[in-house]
């Protein structure tokens, strides 16, 4: 498929780069408003075997992100929430494939938008990612 520019973020990181590698940490940034998280993380950092770092967010347009920043620190934002920033052991659908390597990446993309949908495939199964309505959705799509 042809790879779209999303026309606010550009391309960013080729995610493609990760094959071939193993993840060996999950960090994510989660929102919480009085006493409550979000369900899902509002940013997801992958770092692999090399050391480089995958950061996957969704845009203000809908588009996934894919670029290299490191994680940065939770913050406060007053009345209207905390993010906080912490690596991501337990319940994350990258568990089941701690150390396996990447075998393949497959994108999605939308011509308006650029991409929207990522999956990384693991030899055991794969983890879906993608935005909906704004939001960042992970699946693991493991076979049960």
């Amino acid at each position: 498929m042809t790879r779209y520019e999303c026309p606010l973020h550009g391309a960013g990181v080729d995610p493609a780069r990760l094959i071939g590698r193993r993840v060996r940490q999950v960090v994510a940034a989660w929102y919480r408003y009085d006493g409550q998280y979000t369900a899902e993380p509002i940013d997801l950092w992958l770092i692999d075997d090399l050391d480089e770092v995958f950061h996957l967010t969704t845009g203000s347009d809908w588009c996934l992100m894919v670029d290299d920043h490191a994680p940065h620190s939770g913050y406060d934002m007053d009345v209207y929430g905390i993010v906080e920033v912490a690596p991501w052991t337990r319940g994350s659908p990258f568990v089941p494939h701690a150390g396996e390597p990447v075998t393949a990446v497959h994108e999605r993309f939308d011509a308006d938008t650029g991409r929207i949908g990522l999956e990384i495939v693991f030899p055991t199964g794969s983890v879906t990612y993608g935005g909906w309505r704004g939001d960042l959705h992970l699946v693991d799509r493991s076979p049960k």
